[in-house]
């Protein structure tokens, strides 16, 4: 039956059916087989028990947060000062694409912004500098998946949303991986321009006091950093909080920039809504669906079906690395996560091992959705960058240059595997 369902959801997806009405339409043709359509009464109530959650409130308020931190020109200033200190490296400016989408990660919470905002700034110096388009493109929209590893991330608010695992553990566990991540991928970028230096584009000249002066455009999202995550570790506020919290600073700093306006909080709001509009229909729609799977103890047929095949815990996990790579290429992330999530996490628990705990494989399924942003058919960060592309081009040309880019996710997920503590270490540190 998983097999057949699993079939169902990607013939769907394929025929290019949203998301949320994939899930909506298995939800109720499943309900109808199994239940007889009993379980349809309960969905009001179902959707409400989990919608009026506190941790909820967070998704929109950090939406906000990214879509402020766009319009006010917080993410332009700041990618110029990163150009400053990062651009003497082999490949030039996309290091800078990388670093400024880590620091920007830092405040949004989201891919789709990260990539949407830092590959907007950039876009223009690919021909500007003569770089090759489509490394420079792939690093845009692989830095982009930052968005959904470095706290505060919102795919991690809704994981423990799904697990009941500690948000703010998660956040702490997702900061030495991103960093990692990070450098995983500026050591792509080197590795490619020394062996095609032709790709690294144009030299930027600079000066060490021209880096010393570009310094105060780094402080704003620093400070929201700082103020968003220090405020929880600090005990001074919930992750809804601190979100709330982060949207009044980048008003103060607008305000500052003198960029706040109507029309400014006009299209972050429009924006805002958008977005929040679509992943909770997706929340839902999934959620139902868990339910739904729940009853019919597809969970339970699944944990036997693992049981059966006598793997080790190792295995078990590398197994379910492979699932997910596959399925990411035909789902979109937060629908993987969703959908999946409730029926593998208690495979995982139930796998005795104490270092693969609840706070580890969110982070490893965290890079698992990362790698899927930027795998085609349906890699969503993919069709980002491809759009913010005014000349135009071929989706191919952003495909190939995110390849490399795969592989060093690889290497973070087998090194997440051989040595977990980089995950549970700054959280066992700070709560144990």
């Amino acid at each position: 039956m998983a097999a057949w369902i699993l079939i169902g959801l990607l013939v769907l997806v394929i025929a290019a059916v949203p998301v949320a009405a994939v899930l909506g339409i298995l939800s109720f043709v499943l309900d109808q087989i199994a239940m007889g359509g009993n379980l349809q009464a309960g969905i009001g109530e179902i959707i409400w028990d989990k919608s009026k959650e506190f941790i909820l409130v967070a998704v929109p308020m950090f939406i906000l947060l990214g879509e402020i931190m766009l319009r006010a020109g917080i993410a332009r200033r700041m990618y110029g000062a990163v150009i400053q200190w990062l651009s003497w490296l082999p490949g030039g400016l996309m290091h800078a694409n990388i670093g400024s989408c880590t620091i920007f990660a830092a405040s949004s919470g989201s891919s789709v912004a990260t990539a949407a905002t830092v590959g907007t700034v950039a876009y223009p110096e690919i021909e500007a500098r003569s770089y090759n388009e489509s490394l420079f493109l792939g690093s845009l929209a692989a830095g982009g998946t930052l968005g959904i590893l470095v706290p505060p991330s919102i795919n991690l608010i809704l994981y423990g949303l799904l697990t009941d695992t500690s948000v703010p553990e998660l956040y702490l566990a997702g900061i030495i991986p991103g960093l990692i991540l990070s450098g995983l991928f500026m050591s792509v970028i080197v590795i490619a321009c020394l062996f095609r230096k032709d790709w690294g584009g144009q030299k930027v000249e600079t000066s060490w006091g021209e880096r010393f002066g570009s310094l105060p455009h780094l402080l704003p999202p620093i400070l929201l950093f700082c103020a968003v995550v220090g405020s929880i570790y600090g005990g001074v506020a919930t992750p809804t909080e601190a979100a709330s919290i982060g949207v009044v600073m980048a008003l103060i700093i607008a305000a500052c920039f003198k960029t706040l306006s109507f029309s400014m909080l006009r299209d972050a709001f429009e924006g805002t809504m958008r977005t929040t509009a679509m992943i909770m229909i997706i929340v839902f729609a999934a959620i139902f669906l868990n339910f739904v799977l729940g009853f019919m103890g597809i969970t339970q047929a699944m944990l036997n079906f693992i049981a059966a095949l006598g793997l080790t815990p190792v295995e078990t996990i590398l197994l379910l690395v492979l699932f997910y790579l596959l399925i990411g290429m035909f789902m979109e992330t937060l629908s993987m996560m969703l959908t999946t999530v409730p029926v593998v996490f208690p495979i995982v628990m139930g796998l005795g091992v104490v270092e693969f705990s609840d706070v580890w494989f969110g982070i490893l399924i965290t890079i698992l959705m990362e790698a899927a942003l930027i795998t085609p058919p349906i890699g969503v960060n993919l069709y980002v960058v491809q759009g913010i592309r005014s000349r135009g081009g071929e989706f191919n040309d952003v495909a190939k240059g995110a390849v490399p880019f795969v592989f060093a996710m690889l290497a973070m997920i087998f090194l997440l595997i051989w040595n977990p503590s980089l995950a549970t270490w700054l959280p066992n540190l700070v709560y144990h």
